[in-house]
């Protein structure tokens, strides 16, 4: 599990190229890395990965990337010299400073229309209706592995709004229109409408 509170940014040092395959090494400041383990999960643009392979002392840590991960995140688009946002998985104790985050992303959205200023950032981003349901104003969204508040929400997708330090400290102050993100809706609201949605299914069916 995760926060959705991004650690740092990592940089793609390399990337090996397979059918519905991707090998990914990343640069990370190995102050990020103490105490990481084979096996350990770390999200990546909020994709739950294992490692397969590290160097703390070189800042080095390794991926495998497959098919199905490939298909719904937007991490097959990486290149070498992609900046990604980087959390360790969540330990007992570790405030939550976000909200609970799978790293099971369920879909991509595209950023639709970009509005900054000094101090403010508005992003609009379209998406499957399917997922309309599940997002709701107010409430909590995972984009690119950053816990963050949902704002307006229309027939085609909803709003952003961003800090200076969330766009300092995440890849999403280099994002511009047309980029996709990835995008896991928050679980509780997702269980209770699916949930809400089979009782009343079921009730109408009869």
């Amino acid at each position: 599990m995760f926060t959705g509170i991004v650690q740092t940014k990592a940089e793609i040092s390399a990337i090996t190229k397979g059918e519905n395959f991707r090998h990914l090494m990343l640069s990370v400041p190995p102050s990020h890395l103490q105490s990481v383990a084979l096996g350990a999960s770390i999200a990546i643009n909020g994709v739950c990965l294992t490692v397969t392979a590290f160097d703390v002392t070189a800042g080095r840590v390794e991926f495998d990337v497959i098919d199905e991960t490939l298909a719904r995140t937007n991490l097959g688009e990486l290149e070498v010299g992609s900046q990604v946002n980087f959390e360790r998985s969540l330990k007992f104790g570790d405030e939550l400073g976000g909200h609970l985050v799978s790293g099971h992303v369920q879909c991509t959205a595209t950023l639709a229309e970009l509005t900054q200023s000094a101090d403010n950032c508005r992003m609009r981003l379209t998406l499957d209706s399917a997922q309309l349901p599940y997002i709701l104003e107010k409430g909590f969204i995972t984009v690119d592995g950053a816990s963050l508040t949902v704002g307006a929400v229309h027939a085609d997708g909803f709003e952003l709004h961003l800090i200076p330090e969330t766009l300092s400290i995440t890849t999403l102050g280099q994002r511009m229109v047309g980029d996709r993100l990835n995008i896991e809706l928050d679980q509780q609201t997702l269980t209770i409408v699916k949930t809400v949605e089979r009782v009343l299914a079921q009730r109408f069916a009869q």
